[in-house]
């Protein structure tokens, strides 16, 4: 006999539950959706530290050792967190590791191991779904949206975090993060402002809390105004671009198209006068004996990709400009015609085998009306490349624009020759362009052709 199912029990179907991300938010829901433990850190918690500030005063130790802090807890992000763990752009020996796990701690971000996998979640699927920081979002979500507003994890691209597992450092913070949190990030900001000069609230209040907001806006800022503000040197398929002012924000993280292209290069400036101060660290601590294998990419290739991406701008405009009909689409004219029509009246000009009309040109002619009218109705290939007078480069490139035809007989052979090579050697942009350099042009002759008379 078959069983019957048990009433009691739920079905199948009744176990799967829908994240509150997945749902619509609504008037009734909308508390569901916000991370209150995020929201209470990252905005509550600073919150009540401007208000506390009202009634504590900054002593001018406090405020130095507030920004002495401030960039010993932003390295240990971008030092830390991202340029040694995320990327793993350059090791680092045993203290130094340490060291950054303690000070990136402090800045209140959450562990390396979950930073880091988000951070190459972000840079593998960058500006798509599974970016857990999509700018695409908006820029007020890649900024502050994504971490008071909660995620399903499962819509997060997958990353390979091995490393990480077994770095023991990265698990031993991860455990212990909420102790290396209140050590890190209030407790020794207050002690050694309290110890030192005797300044306790004020240490707790500007070093501790204050900071700690400053440092995690700077940080956000590379999620969202670096994908917003600025150039985009190597490629523009994604948002990522560059801007010192992003930089001076983040510690150097501000050129970030050159670091999308290149993530496993231990700098993101690349260029002596531009702000790293991150990198400039890296390359102290390996002077100290304290990092190694620092990590570049060949500079043939970041050129290449700054070459790639200046061609790319030089089509993108080469596309909006008027090139002149193609040879190829051009239609064949009687020799007889092309005489006939330019004794009716029509401004026609035949220079290498392609027929021209300069009717509405004539007048605005620089050389004079009797020298252009002279030779209508006429081959002159001679005349415009040297016989009367070297056209300049800009003067081929207007003709261009003129083009009705090309002549069957005499210059036919040459002129289909050249069309030919135009569809077969010639380079072609990205729009399927042929790109014509200075000097190409068909109606440029290498030599000056002898006239009749000269003959």
């Amino acid at each position: 006999m078959s069983s019957k199912p048990d009433a009691s029990r739920p079905r199948a179907a009744d176990t799967k539950k829908v994240h509150i991300a997945d749902t619509q938010m609504t008037r009734q829901n909308w508390y569901k959706h916000v991370n209150w433990l995020n929201v209470t850190f990252i905005i509550g918690i600073p919150i009540a530290g401007c208000i506390q500030a009202f009634w504590v005063p900054l002593q001018p130790k406090t405020a130095i050792w507030a920004v002495i802090y401030y960039f010993f807890t932003g390295l240990g992000i971008t030092a830390g967190y991202h340029r040694l763990w995320a990327h793993c752009s350059y090791s680092a020996t045993l203290p130094l590791r340490i060291w950054l796990a303690l000070v990136g701690g402090g800045a209140v971000e959450g562990s390396i191991r979950w930073w880091a996998r988000d951070h190459r979640a972000h840079h593998r699927y960058t500006d798509t779904d599974k970016d857990p920081y999509s700018v695409r979002k908006g820029l007020l979500y890649s900024h502050l949206g994504w971490m008071v507003m909660k995620q399903n994890p499962k819509r997060i691209g997958r990353t390979d975090i091995t490393d990480l597992n077994e770095d023991p450092v990265v698990v031993w913070q991860h455990r212990n993060y909420i102790k290396v949190v209140l050590t890190m990030g209030l407790i020794v900001p207050m002690l050694v402002s309290g110890l030192g000069w005797g300044d306790w609230y004020g240490g707790f209040v500007y070093a501790g809390i204050l900071r700690i907001f400053f440092v995690q806006q700077a940080t956000f800022c590379v999620n969202s105004l670096a994908h917003w503000l600025g150039d985009q040197p190597f490629d523009d398929r994604n948002s990522p671009r560059d801007h010192i002012i992003t930089a001076l924000a983040t510690l150097g993280e501000g050129y970030h198209n050159f670091h999308h292209e290149f993530p496993s290069d231990y700098r993101n400036a690349i260029e002596w006068h531009q702000y790293d101060p991150t990198k400039w660290t890296i390359w102290t601590c390996k002077q100290l004996g304290l990092a190694y294998d620092l990590k570049q990419f060949r500079s043939n290739e970041i050129e290449k990709g700054r070459v790639q991406q200046l061609q790319k701008k030089i089509d993108q405009k080469r596309a909006k400009l008027d090139w002149g009909t193609p040879l190829d689409q051009l239609p064949v004219m009687e020799w007889d015609d092309y005489v006939e029509q330019t004794k009716n009246g029509r401004g026609l000009i035949s220079i290498a085998g392609v027929v021209h009309d300069v009717t509405d040109f004539i007048k605005d002619h620089p050389g004079g009306k009797a020298m252009i009218k002279s030779g209508l109705g006429k081959d002159a290939t001679a005349m415009f490349n040297g016989g009367v007078y070297y056209h300049s480069n800009g003067a081929h490139n207007l003709l261009s624009t003129m083009r009705v035809g090309v002549i069957r007989g005499g210059g036919e052979v040459e002129i289909w020759k050249r069309a030919q090579k135009e569809n077969s050697e010639y380079v072609r942009d990205e729009t399927g362009q042929r790109i014509i350099r200075a000097g190409q042009q068909v109606t440029k002759m290498p030599e000056p052709i002898p006239t009749a008379d000269a003959a």
